[in-house]
């Protein structure tokens, strides 16, 4: 195995840790935001109040996002086991 090949390999794994983080982050964002902007239109300052919408938003993505998301790994996975026979001979 060549350094430029177990860079590749680190890149396309922090690249698909992203990618298939991305939508339980941004929709978890999206929720904190509003709960913030409506924390503050009230002046209601509990901490504990974003945080339930938060955990129950991010769950409803991962059961949304949930196909895409394992199909998008098992590809990666799959990928990844056959370049297996490369790294030997």
């Amino acid at each position: 195995m060549t350094e430029g090949f177990a860079v590749k390999l680190v890149q396309e794994a922090l690249f698909y840790t992203i990618l298939i983080s991305a939508p339980m982050l941004a929709v978890s964002m999206l929720v904190g935001l509003v709960i913030s902007i409506l924390q503050t239109a009230t002046s209601i300052q509990e901490q504990t109040l974003s945080f339930v919408p938060k955990i129950i938003v991010t769950l409803l993505s991962i059961i949304v996002f949930g196909t895409w998301m394992l199909k998008t790994l098992m590809e990666y996975t799959v990928r990844l086991i056959n370049t297996f026979p490369d790294l030997i001979g």
